[in-house]
């Protein structure tokens, strides 16, 4: 899909365009901010165990460890 270039159109079709925005928006499930936030919490709190930044990688998986050293003789 080209992108669309709001400039070269008209204030017509910018209007129609705001609309057809609004009318999906309308459509949309809101809630309140205080109730997502908790469960978002709760969300990561069950997860915490897992997650690898709060844990950390185990030295034998991870990927990033330095694989030897470089000695000078």
């Amino acid at each position: 899909m080209p992108a669309i270039n709001v400039e070269d159109m008209s204030e017509k079709d910018k209007l129609k365009m705001e609309v057809e925005q609004l009318r999906k928006e309308v459509k949309l499930e809101r809630q309140p901010v205080s109730k997502c936030s908790e469960e978002i919490k709760n969300y990561i709190e069950e997860r915490s165990g897992e997650d690898p930044l709060v844990k950390g990688i185990p030295e034998d998986k991870n990927p990033f460890k330095e694989k030897g050293g470089c000695i000078v003789a």
